[in-house]
């Protein structure tokens, strides 16, 4: 964990959220600007910058995230008929956290190209 970052101080319960899921490796919480009926943030607990600087050893927990993000999605009713995992990577791809993390959105029809 980082001093330092946000992510890191919800996953320790230093600030506070409204936790969807929890284990020993990952943290999600809703987001507090949803971008759809249904938005979670997906965060490893091992604080990691962005998706440029994972290696190897972190490959088990990525992939974690995404059996999480399935588990998550088939709690809420809206994800029924879909849903949207979005990692942003840098400034110019959106990314406002510096600690890895993923959206999970759903509960209405996502169009093609993003934006």
């Amino acid at each position: 964990m980082s001093d330092d970052c946000l992510f890191c101080k919800i996953a320790e319960g230093k600030i506070s959220s409204h936790k969807v899921y929890e284990d020993e490796e990952v943290f999600a919480f809703r987001d507090i600007n949803p971008q759809a009926p249904v938005h979670i943030v997906i965060i490893p607990k091992k604080h990691i910058n962005g998706l440029d600087n994972v290696s190897h050893e972190d490959e088990q927990i990525l992939g974690h995230i995404q059996v999480v993000a399935a588990k998550i999605a088939k709690q809420f009713p809206e994800m029924k008929n879909g849903f949207r995992v979005i990692n942003n990577c840098g400034e110019d791809g959106g990314q406002t956290v510096f600690h890895i993390h993923y959206h999970l959105l759903g509960g209405r029809v996502f169009s093609w190209p993003p934006g």
